[in-house]
């Protein structure tokens, strides 16, 4: 699947496929098997069972300035709730947790970052 929306300052993600994520951040072109995004940087992620994620996992998105407004969460081919103590440690930092599966969150990114809105991701494979 192709998105198309207006696009934010920094990395967007394009699309999907059985293969991940389609990202453009500049004139670098790629897919990723599952991500970590924010307005300023995209990498690729070995995510743990969401059953163990925890804040670690996330240390490389977590550190951004300005603090994201929220994390959106993309869990795999369907909606998973993430552990409780998770989202209680992102909150405590102020941060909330959106959590959906990778597909909505994919194109939940590219309307976010349209809008200009400062939030972070993680997306689990499809």
């Amino acid at each position: 699947m192709r998105i198309d929306s207006e696009r934010g300052a920094g990395p967007i993600i394009t699309g999907f496929s059985a293969g991940g994520f389609k990202v453009e951040a500049g004139s670098f072109k790629g897919v990723y098997r599952a991500l970590t995004i924010s307005p300023e940087a995209v990498a690729e992620w070995t995510p743990p069972p969401i059953e163990a994620l925890d804040l670690e996992a996330l240390s490389a998105v977590l550190g951004t300035e300005p603090r994201a407004e929220f994390l959106l969460l993309g869990t795999g081919a369907t909606l998973q709730r993430p552990p409780p103590a998770f989202t209680r440690a992102l909150e405590a930092q102020g941060i909330g947790v959106e959590a959906m599966d990778s597909r909505a969150a994919a194109r939940a990114w590219a309307v976010l970052r349209g809008e200009g809105r400062w939030v972070i991701g993680a997306l689990y494979p499809l």
